[in-house]
């Protein structure tokens, strides 16, 4: 079975969430997808309080929450990209949103204004049109793809993504 998997990195409010969402709803009927969200910022909020699974993750321990139609995986410890693939099992493409340490092809996204800093750990920027790309110094091996054509951005990915 082979899998691939791609990282989207990029200021807030750049459109990550957007872009995985729309890529994973136009994939899904010929793949099996997997996503990865990381949350630097420790923000992230999985259940409300007093539901059994709050209270129970808040214990500390490693939860699982199993019912007829998903499973939620709740975890205090951090895990490595092989430690998650593993988690998912079977999959197609893996979008990992964040993460730039990860060893991955990268997509960085912009609107309004490009940040430089994500250049040197990105393959490929997706920018709209509010952004003049003349204006920055783009490295020439940096592919450009336009943000709002999902397609575009998919071959990208198709061409692109590394085999894990």
């Amino acid at each position: 079975m082979k899998r691939y998997a791609v990282a989207f990195t990029g200021p807030s409010n750049s459109g990550k969430t957007t872009l995985i969402e729309k890529i994973a709803r136009e994939l899904i009927p010929a793949y099996r997808i997997a996503i990865i969200k990381n949350d630097p910022k420790d923000k992230a909020i999985f259940d409300k309080e007093g539901k059994d699974s709050y209270k129970f993750s808040q214990t500390g321990a490693e939860v699982a929450v199993v019912s007829p139609t998903r499973t939620t995986y709740f975890s205090h410890r951090s895990k490595s990209l092989d430690e998650m693939v593993e988690m998912f099992g079977e999959f197609d493409y893996l979008l990992v949103e964040g993460l730039k340490t990860l060893p991955l092809p990268r997509i960085a996204i912009f609107r309004n204004a490009i940040d430089e800093s994500y250049l040197d750990c990105s393959e490929a920027i997706a920018i709209d049109d509010t952004i003049d790309p003349t204006r920055y110094d783009i490295p020439t091996t940096t592919d450009i793809l336009p943000l709002n054509d999902t397609l575009a951005v998919i071959e990208w990915i198709k061409q692109h993504a590394k085999e894990i």
